[in-house]
């Protein structure tokens, strides 16, 4: 076992590190709750605080004493009882019926209701149509000697917990998975200013973010949630980016519920990509050809991206046709070959992709599946360095796989002169020492674009023989160029001839399947590029 994990209060020291460095860095954003909590906690009784991180890092907000029992801890009511004094939890907090319901077993339902037949969700059912109102544990269980605690500082652990990682889809569990080396986090220098929230504003502005989103998706009317829509742009750029997508898509909600004016209004304010092409389609379900085609051509004159372009590409000539304008003059398009194969249905679970795979192997030609993680580990292992450089607000805590700002418009800017250096290693031949040296390193820290399980020393040595500098610098800027778009598409397999020196890609379609949007960009690319791919159709031979 870890060192860190030899500790029975491993989870309790993990708290205080978050305490500490909150404290440290964000002193100055701590409202006065917040600032109380972190006194008084240090104040507590070991076991107490130990008590209070095991609830806070469980699920719920309501725990039964019976189930708290930990041995390091020891008695869980003692260790409780300053908890319950700071009224931070409550020892005897009122119930719903539902609530109850989700403390209890099937028998204790029984001991407290009576022995009726049925699962616990039917019984659950035949009693809230009885009414019954809320009230204590002891009242709705007066032969238990158990009791019920509810926390009451979800919120703001939820709030220090929000500060540490500037997010909240990371939790208390990020510790442990390091501790285990499940999770393994390159070391940034993390200067002490370091923080994900400049001010209590910025903090307060994603909590409101964050809570409009669950009602959202917890199904409450737009009626009442339109409204409290934020639609003023906000300073922070990251806090900003979130702004955007969501308003983005609550207009696709919109779309999908017919609400076409509010869609509109929103696909105009949100400045997301991709917000323009749905605000043309729009307009042409709403019979306005002319709005549709005046857009139209406004974005094609200067479109956000390849995929806004791709679809321009498409919706143009079906105005033109609805307008009674002359056709415009095809765009030329590199041709891409094609295979057609017919191959004996594999066995389950094999795929189409592996069954192409073993039909074109052979020991002197040998392929491999890849998909998107070759490219992007050659990438990643490459510019490495400037991936993980340690500029103001790319990285603010220990667990980040990647910068925060990865996929924010300026990420390359403010490191262009950094990938510069790296892809100018591809002139030189240095390439393929730093990528090797970068593999073995760095071997299983997390990164956004490394994925160590698929990239073994063969395939490495492989592709290092085989792919040319300049292709790979040419895919390498076009990643650069959009991350988040240009990280997928890739296609499936590669062959290699290690003896020639030569490669080439394969995107693989089973029976009745097509090339998706972000494949067809790859393929065109590798086209104009001359980087040798192939799109191989697959049918089977019994069909």
């Amino acid at each position: 076992m870890p060192a860190a994990l030899e500790d029975p209060f491993y989870y309790l020291n993990n708290f205080h590190t978050v305490l500490d460095w909150i404290s440290d860095r964000y002193s100055d954003l701590l409202n006065a709750d917040e600032s109380t909590f972190i006194a008084c906690f240090r104040a507590l009784p070991r076991p107490s605080q130990a008590l209070l991180v095991r609830m806070v890092m469980r699920k719920g907000e309501l725990f039964r004493a019976s189930k708290l029992n930990y041995v390091e801890i020891g008695e869980t009511r003692q260790a409780a009882a300053p908890l319950v004094e700071l009224g931070w939890i409550d020892a005897e907090p009122v119930l719903e019926l539902t609530q109850l319901f989700g403390l209890l077993t099937l028998g204790e339902i029984d001991a407290c209701f009576g022995k009726v037949p049925g699962r616990k969700a039917e019984r659950l059912e035949a009693l809230l149509q009885q009414q019954h109102p809320a009230r204590r544990f002891a009242d709705w269980y007066p032969a238990s000697t158990d009791c019920v605690y509810a926390l009451n500082l979800m919120d703001t652990c939820d709030r220090l917990r929000l500060m540490f990682f500037g997010n909240l889809y990371q939790d208390w569990s990020e510790f442990v998975l390091a501790d285990l080396g499940i999770y393994q986090y390159e070391r940034v220098e993390i200067d002490a200013a370091a923080r994900g929230f400049r001010e209590r504003a910025d903090l307060e502005y994603y909590l409101r973010l964050h809570r409009w989103r669950e009602r959202f998706e917890a199904g409450d009317s737009l009626d009442a949630l339109l409204p409290e829509l934020p639609l003023e742009a906000h300073p922070n750029p990251w806090l900003d980016a979130r702004r955007r997508k969501l308003l983005f898509q609550v207009g696709q909600h919109c779309e999908r519920c017919d609400l076409s004016e509010a869609a509109l209004d929103l696909y105009a304010l949100c400045n997301y990509p991709g917000a323009r092409v749905r605000r043309i389609r729009v307009l042409e379900k709403r019979d306005d050809p002319e709005g549709a085609f005046a857009l139209a051509q406004e974005a094609t004159a200067a479109p956000v991206n390849e995929e806004e372009a791709q679809h321009l590409a498409r919706i143009l000539p079906r105005l033109r046709r609805k307008l009674g304008l002359p056709k415009a003059p095809p765009t030329p398009r590199a041709p891409v070959q094609r295979i057609d194969l017919v191959l004996p249905r594999p066995p389950e679970p094999l795929s189409v992709e592996h069954a192409v795979l073993l039909h074109f192997h052979q020991d002197a030609a040998p392929v491999h599946y890849v998909e998107n993680t070759l490219l992007n580990s050659l990438f990643g292992l490459l510019c490495w360095d400037a991936i993980f450089a340690p500029l103001p607000g790319a990285f603010f805590h220990p667990f980040h796989n990647g910068p925060a700002d990865l996929l924010s418009p300026d990420f390359h800017a403010r490191r262009a002169e950094r990938f510069e250096a790296c892809l100018a290693q591809l002139d030189s031949g240095e390439y393929r020492t730093r990528i090797r040296s970068t593999h073995a390193a760095k071997q299983g820290l997390q990164s956004p674009f490394v994925y160590w399980g698929n990239l073994d020393e063969t395939l490495l040595e492989q592709a290092l023989a085989c792919l040319p500098a300049a292709q790979l610098k040419a895919c390498f800027q076009r990643l650069l160029a959009d991350i988040k778009a240009n990280r997928a598409g890739l296609p499936d397999l590669i062959q290699f001839w290690p003896d020639q020196g030569r490669y080439r890609l394969i995107e693989v379609k089973g029976p009745g399947d097509r090339l998706q949007d972000n494949q067809l960009r790859w393929l065109e690319f590798c086209a104009q590029q001359g980087i040798p791919v192939e799109v191989c159709y697959v049918q089977w031979a019994d069909a």
